[in-house]
C-alpha cells in the first residue's frame, strides 16, 4: 500500500513553504510544538517523530535542515529497497533534495515539489541525472521482469553502451540500434539478463472462481495453463478478482500472493452487471450465488467497459479461471480489497517501545479502533485517520465493530496497549470469528477478512526491563480480575504458582471495587516464600508519569497499587541487588550452581 507523505515543519519561517507543499500533495503538515503556529498535528521532538514515521514506511518531506532528517533516520537504515522516500526542503523553498529512496519515489516527489515551489530538484541518482529515468522503477502499471539485472544495465548505459529499444516502452529514451543494452517492452515471456531488461505492461487480469477449500496447487496449475494459452507473462497480470463470497478462499489468496498482485472482490450485483459480456453464462451459478458468471464476470469488471475477454472460463474439478485484457496498463483497480484487521499491541505507550511493524500497520490503516487513551498514545501517527473510540468495558463491542468494518473492505487497526495477545483483544477477536451464527458471532463478511497480529512489548516485559532481570527463571502471569474469570479459579492458580515457586506478574491487580484479591494473593505466597521476597510495583510504564518502587512481600499494601500498576513478585530465589544505578531485581538461572559443580569436579 502506498502511503501519503507527511510534511514536517520545525519553525515558523518554514510554515508557508510547508503548507504550499502539503496543499499540492494533498497531505498533512506535522509541526514542532511551540515553534510552529499552524499544523494538522504537533510533536514534541523532531528526531523521535521523524524516526517513528520512517520506521512506519511513511514518505517524509522535511522543511528543515537536511542534517536533522539524516540524524533521525540514520540508526534505521538497513535496506534501500524498502525504505520510504525522505526529501529535504529549506525554509525558503529554494531547493528540493531527495535524501533517500530516490528509486522508490523520492526523485519523482522532489521534482513535483520543485514544480510547485519554482525551485530546483537536486536529484543526485546517477541514472536519473544522466538518463532522466530510473530503469529499475518503471511507472505504475508496468513491471520489470528482471530487476536483479537493472544495476549492471544502468552502469553499462552510464558508461556509454547505448540503449537498443524494442516495443512501446514507458521511457522517453533515445534509441541506438547498435546499443549494447536492450530495453524491451513485451507481453510475452522473455528472458532478460545483464544486457537486456524486459518490461511488461500490466494490462491483464485474472478472474477466479472455485469450490470451497479448493487446493491452491489446482488453482495455480490452471492459472499457468491459461497464461500459456494466451501467450502472456505472469508479470503482465495487474490483479486477480472474484466474488466477495470467495474472499477467504486460500487458493485465491495464495494465487494473488504468488503473482504479487492485489486480490479484488465484487458483489454479486456488480458481477451480474457484466452478464451481457459473458461468453459462458450459467443459470446454475446464478441460482447459487446471484450472478451468471464469477471468473469471467470478475475479469471483465476489473478491466472495465473497454476491456475484453481473452480466455473464456477454463475449469477443473474445483477451480475456474478467465483472463481479460485492458487497452492500457492498469494503474487503478476497480472492486475492493477483502478487508484487513490488524490487531496491534503498541507497548506501554512510548514510541521507542513500539515495533516498526506495529507502526507500519498503523500507518497503513484507514480506521483506528480502540480505547481512546491508547489511540491518543499514537500521537501524530494517528493524524488523518478515522478513529472509533470505545470506553473501558466495551471490549466485545470494540472487537465486533472492528471486524465488521474490515468486512466492508476497509483496512482497520485494533489498537491495544502492551501486547494485544496478552490479556487484551487478540483472543476476543478470534473468539468472535470462531463463534457460530447463533452464538453472537460476526457476519459472514467479517469472517472473510484478513486478520494480522503483531507483537508488542507487554507490561510484564516493560516492568522486567526496568527492574533488571526478574524473569531470569521460570515465571507466569496471573490476572486478578474476577470480572471474566471465577474467583475460585484465580485462587487455584495462585496456589499452584506459589507452590511451584514461579516469579509471578500480576495483571489487573486491583480496581475501584475489587480490593481483596491482591492481599489474598500476598498471603498465599507468604506460605511458600520468604517475607523478604522482593516485589516490584511499576505504574504507567513508558510514560512521563512512570513510577517504579520495590517492597518486601510481607510489606505489600493494596492501597499503593492501582489499575495502571504491574506487580512483579519474585520467587524464593529472586534477589534485590543494590547497584550504582539503584536497586536491581533479578532471578538467578542457576549458573552459580553449575560453576560450583564444575569446580568440585575439577578439585
Amino acid at each position: 500500500m502506498d502511503l501519503d507523505p507527511v510534511v514536517i515543519c520545525l519553525s515558523r519561517s518554514g510554515e508557508d513553504v510547508a503548507h504550499r507543499i502539503a496543499n499540492a500533495l494533498g497531505c498533512g503538515v506535522h509541526g514542532r510544538e511551540g515553534r510552529v503556529d499552524k499544523a494538522d498535528a504537533f510533536f514534541p521532538n523532531a528526531l523521535d517523530h521523524v524516526r517513528t514515521l520512517f520506521a512506519a514506511g511513511v514518505p517524509i518531506v522535511g522543511v528543515c535542515a537536511a542534517g536533522i532528517l539524516i540524524r533521525a533516520v540514520a540508526p534505521l537504515l538497513a535496506d534501500k529497497t524498502v525504505e520510504p522516500p525522505v526529501v529535504a526542503v529549506p525554509d525558503d523553498g529554494g531547493a528540493v533534495v531527495p535524501l533517500l529512496g530516490g528509486h522508490r519515489g523520492a526523485n519523482r516527489l522532489a521534482r513535483r515539489i520543485a514544480d510547485v515551489l519554482g525551485a530546483k530538484a537536486a536529484v543526485t541518482t546517477a541514472g536519473d541525472v544522466a538518463l532522466g529515468v530510473a530503469l529499475d522503477e518503471p511507472p505504475v502499471g508496468w513491471r520489470l521482469a528482471n530487476p536483479g539485472d537493472a544495476k549492471s544495465a544502468m552502469m553499462a548505459l552510464l558508461s556509454g553502451a547505448g540503449a537498443r529499444l524494442e516495443g512501446d516502452l514507458p521511457f522517453d529514451l533515445e534509441n541506438n540500434p547498435d546499443g549494447a543494452i536492450s530495453l524491451i517492452a513485451s507481453e510475452a515471456v522473455l528472458e532478460g539478463g545483464p544486457d537486456c531488461l524486459v518490461y511488461h505492461p500490466q494490462r491483464y487480469v485474472l478472474g477466479l472462481g472455485c469450490a470451497r477449500n479448493c487446493a491452491p496447487d489446482e488453482m495455480r496449475d490452471l492459472v499457468q495453463e491459461v497464461l500459456v494459452e494466451a501467450g502472456v507473462a505472469p508479470e503482465t497480470v495487474a490483479a486477480v478478482g472474484s466474488l466477495d463470497l470467495k474472499g477467504d478462499e486460500p487458493a485465491m489468496i495464495q494465487m494473488a500472493a504468488q503473482l504479487g498482485v492485489p486480490f479484488r472482490v465484487f458483489s454479486a450485483r456488480e458481477l451480474e452487471a457484466e452478464a451481457d459480456r459473458l461468453q459462458t453464462p450459467s443459470d446454475v451459478v446464478f441460482a447459487e450465488v446471484g450472478c451468471h458468471g464469477v471468473s469471467e464476470g470478475a475479469a471483465l469488471a476489473l478491466v472495465g467497459a473497454n476491456g475484453t475477454l481473452v480466455v473464456a472460463k477454463r475449469k477443473t474439478a474445483n477451480a475456474t479461471v478467465a483472463l481479460a485484457h485492458a487497452p492500457e496498463p492498469l494503474a487503478q483497480l476497480t472492486g475492493r480489497s477483502r478487508g484487513k484487521l490488524s490487531i496491534i499491541g503498541i507497548g506501554p505507550g512510548q514510541h521507542s517501545w513500539r515495533t516498526p511493524e506495529a507502526s507500519a500497520l498503523v500507518a497503513e490503516a484507514e480506521e483506528l479502533v480502540g480505547y481512546g487513551l491508547y489511540i491518543d498514545l499514537l500521537g501524530a501517527l494517528a493524524f488523518g485517520k478515522a478513529r472509533s473510540d470505545f470506553p473501558l468495558g466495551g471490549e466485545e463491542d470494540r472487537c465486533r465493530y472492528a471486524l465488521e468494518q474490515a468486512g466492508k473492505g476497509k483496512n482497520v487497526a485494533l489498537i491495544c496497549s502492551g501486547d494485544a495477545g496478552i490479556y487484551a483483544m487478540g483472543a476476543l477477536v478470534f473468539e468472535l470469528l470462531d463463534r457460530g451464527p447463533d452464538q453472537m458471532g460476526v457476519s459472514d463478511a467479517a469472517r472473510r477478512v484478513e486478520v494480522v497480529s503483531t507483537p508488542g512489548v507487554s507490561a510484564l516485559q516493560g516492568a522486567a526491563a526496568r527492574a533488571g532481570a526478574p524473569l531470569g527463571h521460570d515465571f507466569c502471569a496471573i490476572s486478578l480480575s474476577d470480572l471474566l474469570t471465577p474467583r475460585e479459579d484465580i485462587v487455584k492458580r495462585l496456589k499452584a504458582a506459589a507452590e511451584g515457586d514461579f516469579v509471578i506478574a500480576f495483571y489487573n491487580p486491583v480496581s475501584m471495587r475489587r480490593r481483596t484479591l491482591l492481599a489474598e494473593a500476598r498471603d498465599i505466597l507468604l506460605e511458600h516464600r520468604p517475607a523478604d521476597t522482593p516485589v516490584m510495583l511499576a505504574s504507567s510504564l513508558g510514560r512521563p508519569e512512570e513510577h517504579v518502587r520495590y517492597r518486601r512481600l510481607a510489606d505489600l499494601e493494596v492501597d499503593e497499587v492501582d489499575m495502571l500498576t504491574v506487580v512483579l513478585v519474585g520467587s524464593s530465589h529472586s534477589k534485590l541487588a543494590q547497584l550504582g544505578e539503584g536497586p536491581r531485581m533479578y532471578t538467578p538461572r542457576g549458573y552459580a550452581r553449575r560453576i560450583d559443580g564444575d569446580l568440585s569436579k575439577a578439585g
